[in-house]
């Protein structure tokens, strides 16, 4: 039985979050982390370097073709990946 009070884990870690001011780190861990899911092997073994600052993801691929055809589709990639966060973590992707 339980009690009025009792919150589901689900509901205390995002309070967690939100209350530390943790969730935008939390969400750019997260779109770091699922990358070679998202992309698949052959892109994320290519990609040397990924990190995001003030909302930017930033990489860098070792290939000229992959990267050229990543900037033509780099709308969808970071619509992909804020659609896994779930809000809008990524505003622009800036290949070096």
């Amino acid at each position: 039985m339980r009690k009025p009070n009792d919150v589901t884990l689900k509901d205390a870690i995002s309070k967690m979050l939100d209350v530390y001011r943790l969730r935008r780190k939390f969400d750019e861990t997260s779109i770091l982390s699922i990358w070679p899911e998202i992309m698949g092997t052959a892109i994320a073994n290519r990609t040397k370097q990924i990190y995001i600052h003030e909302r930017r993801l930033f990489l860098r691929i070792e290939s000229s073709v992959i990267k050229n055809e990543l900037i033509m589709v780099r709308q969808g990639i970071i619509q992909k990946l804020n659609e896994h966060a779930g809000s809008e973590v990524i505003t622009e992707m800036v290949f070096l």
